[in-house]
């Protein structure tokens, strides 16, 4: 039993550790005969293995305490401090039933080890455990926080409150206060209690404003994208207030928070000549680490590729930071990582990777209980259906958003419906869409800003233009002060939609020059159907093929399949027939989610192990969901996978 209570308590199977312990106990490795006779336990490859889980369990629970508490500090004394000092530093806490410093001190270096190799999860434990060992309250309240800040990263937001709830009272050092406002506004977003996020963090900022101006501008800097999430610009207006009215004035090395504040501010005023140079400053600080930025404070940065028109700015941030939030186990900022890389995706018009990277985010999202970023990468899912025009899942997506969420919750899945019916002609219900997306609470965000050009078109097309004024107008005051040649053409494509017959072919010829490189095959494709539909219509039927052609190319090579249909309809009747191309994609729509991710992950080369890794999967798991994609790909190896093109090609190159 004293063998069996060792091997139990040591949990690796390390036999030679065991044996060391349990001789210090009065027992020996021999003593497991009546055990391996019953088949309760067995060496195996020099490892002492339980044949169940609940074996060691009951090996472990059954035995009295003060045996587990000898068991446990026999290990700490057989473990050498040198190679095993975290698994020493466990058993120590395992064996001490009341606080002690020099054990809390072990386990924090523990828990600092953690932090290195990106164990979040173990170094909050580490961090936990710490704590409660340590005799000094002051200090107590340190490891708590450490410990709430190190459950955020890991994903566990509700214990994370917990422990910040527990440190708060105990605490005066603004670094520790910062990051438990941080934590607690990070659980009322959450929440969808966006007002709650905005106040604490003010609050704080406001208590630090005098003894750390840096640490109070990025809280307030916090608290402005939380009051610009809620879609309430009284919230916004109040947090400028608020900061102005504190005085702040950090060092000038400091990152360029404060006025980031400012440029929200102004952004949701509409204001962008105001608004984009200092969000550019930070996006631009985020990009190339200066500052000192941690990898949450740039994955909150990330997300202003948008508004600043830099979609290949956004997409390659949020590549560097899902590697590090994967390499490091950061499954905390991964989803919001993840879908800012598939909202730039999709922007860019590589839309299977972004249905990849979204259908994992989901996944991730939801089983770390952040239910806000699995809504809004279930929108970005229903947009890019709406793209394939797969009315169905749009609508059941769509369905699955709550409408008391907070608007970036449920703006992609509200953008999706309109863009639905745009694709498939039925442009009084898109008209319907884009005004209630525009006059409601998401009409600030930057999602409503990039669907001011379809807006445009809508209203064209249901033979109302004067309902796209405003909306051309809009979308053209904020291109004019974006680097975004793409978002200068898609400016020139609306004025072409509105121009008269004179002045319309300049625009469209304009807006496809912009286009040129500009890196949205998508839009350049749908800047040549309405231009071949253009002349078409102006009896102009031989000059209009050359575009529509382009387009439907570049349509059927995307996978959109109603805008397909529209350009093919359009060639047909310019008097040129092309019957629907087949076998030009690879069957990708055949697999699971996870089997297409595995999929490219392997055809680009990646090891089972890497994309594992990757993926939080065990490389059997991986070799799992590649036996069963092969066949449906009609392929029997790695090697053919490849030659497949579905990790290669320019689509899934980021």
């Amino acid at each position: 039993r004293t063998l069996l209570l060792v091997a139990a308590a040591e949990g690796t199977g390390d036999l030679e550790t065991t044996a060391a312990a349990a001789a210090a106990l009065g027992a020996a490795v021999t003593d497991a005969e009546p055990a391996e006779r019953k088949q309760l336990l067995r060496v195996e490859a020099g490892r002492l293995v339980f044949r169940h889980p609940l074996i060691r369990t009951a090996a472990y629970r059954g035995a009295p305490l003060g045996a587990r508490i000898a068991a446990h500090r026999a290990l700490a004394d057989a473990l050498p401090r040198v190679g095993q000092a975290d698994r020493r530093a466990w058993h120590l806490a395992s064996a001490t039933t009341e606080p002690d410093e020099h054990v809390a001190s072990v386990l924090e270096r523990t828990a600092e080890h953690a932090r290195a190799r990106g164990g979040y999860a173990a170094e909050a434990a580490a961090f936990e455990r710490a704590a409660r060992l340590t005799p000094d309250s002051a200090e107590r309240a340190r490891r708590l926080a450490l410990a709430a800040s190190a459950a955020a990263d890991a994903g566990h937001g509700d214990h994370a409150a917990r422990l910040a709830g527990s440190a708060r009272p105990h605490l005066t050092d603004p670094d520790l206060l910062a990051r438990l406002a941080r934590v607690r506004a990070g659980v009322a977003r959450e929440r969808d209690d966006l007002e709650a996020a905005h106040t604490v963090l003010v609050d704080t900022a406001s208590d630090l404003a005098e003894r750390a101006p840096e640490t109070a501008a990025r809280l307030l800097y916090e608290a402005m994208t939380a009051a610009w999430a809620s879609g309430r610009r009284t919230a916004v207006d109040a947090v400028l207030e608020r900061a102005a009215s504190l005085g702040v004035e950090p060092s000038p090395a400091a990152p360029p928070y404060l006025p980031a504040v400012t440029g929200l501010a102004r952004l949701a005023a509409g204001d962008p000549g105001a608004a984009l140079p200092p969000l550019r400053r930070l996006f631009d600080a985020a990009r190339n680490r200066e500052h000192g930025l941690d990898l949450r404070e740039r994955a909150s940065v990330a997300g202003w590729f948008a508004p600043l028109g830099d979609l290949e700015g956004g997409v390659d941030l949020a590549a560097d930071l899902e590697r590090e939030c994967r390499e490091q186990g950061a499954v905390g900022p991964l989803p919001l990582v993840l879908l800012q890389r598939a909202r730039a995706r999709v922007l860019l018009g590589r839309h299977g990777c972004a249905l990849a990277g979204a259908e994992d985010g989901v996944r991730i999202a939801r089983d770390s209980g952040q239910h806000h970023y699995a809504a809004q990468l279930t929108g970005v899912l229903a947009h890019l259906a709406a793209l394939d025009g797969d009315e169905a899942r749009v609508r059941d997506l769509a369905g699955h958003l709550d409408p008391r969420q907070a608007p970036p919750g449920r703006v992609w899945g509200a953008a999706a419906l309109p863009l639905l019916d745009l694709g498939l002609g039925r442009y009084e219900a898109a008209l319907g869409g884009y005004e209630d997306l525009a006059a409601g609470p998401a009409g600030h965000t930057v999602v409503a800003l990039h669907c001011l050009p379809d807006h445009v078109e809508a209203a064209v097309r249901a033979g109302r233009p004067g309902a796209a004024l405003d909306a051309r107008r809009r979308f053209a005051q904020w291109a004019e002060h974006t680097d975004a040649a793409w978002a200068r053409a898609l400016a020139a494509r609306c004025r072409a939609l509105l121009a008269d017959e004179a002045g319309a072919q300049g625009a469209y010829e304009e807006a496809l020059e912009l286009h040129t490189g500009d890196g949205r095959p998508f839009e350049q494709a749908r800047t040549r159907l309405l231009f071949g539909e253009w002349l078409r219509r102006t009896g102009r039927r031989s000059e209009a093929r050359a575009p529509l052609r382009a387009a439907l190319d570049a349509f059927e090579r995307i996978g959109a399949a109603p805008w397909a249909g529209r350009a093919r309809a359009e060639l047909r009747a310019t008097g040129e027939s092309r019957v629907r191309a087949r076998g030009e994609r690879v069957p990708l729509e055949r697999l699971t989610p996870q089997e297409r991710h595995v999929v490219r992950l392997a055809a680009a080369g990646l090891t089972n192990r890497d994309i594992g890794a990757q993926l939080f999967l065990s490389p059997r798991t991986v070799g799992y969901h590649l036996y069963n994609a092969y066949p449906k790909l009609g392929v029997s190896s790695r090697g053919e996978l490849a030659r497949l093109g579905v990790g290669t090609d320019e689509e899934l190159s980021v």
